[in-house]
């Protein structure tokens, strides 16, 4: 058998990824900006949880947040290009998994 190790930057790439509710936020925020509020609901992820999985994808540079002065203050959060990046990975796990999946989640 051939020893093979997998790459680091794959194994990051995929550390990151992997955290629940990930994928699904830079799933819907391939759609554009969006305030907090409008990824929670569309979600269905709780706030904490929400904004923790924000926090981690904005350090890694792969979400912008925006702050407008306005009043009431308006954030919204966008893909970067690093984020953009990322969508034909995530339409092809969306085309196998309506190939492979079955309908009910399995959570």
């Amino acid at each position: 058998m051939t020893d093979t190790a997998i790459c680091p930057k794959f194994e990051a790439a995929l550390n990151i990824l992997n955290k629940r509710w990930t994928g699904l936020i830079i799933f819907q925020l391939l759609e554009g900006a969006q305030r907090f509020s409008t990824i929670e609901s569309a979600i269905g992820i709780s706030g904490r949880v929400l904004s923790e999985r924000l926090k981690d994808l904005e350090k890694h540079g792969i979400v912008k947040r925006s702050v407008y002065d306005e009043t009431p203050v308006r954030i919204e959060y966008e893909l970067t290009e690093k984020g953009i990046a990322l969508q034909p990975v995530l339409e092809n796990i969306q085309t196998w998994a309506e190939s492979w999946m079955e309908s009910k989640p399995l959570v």
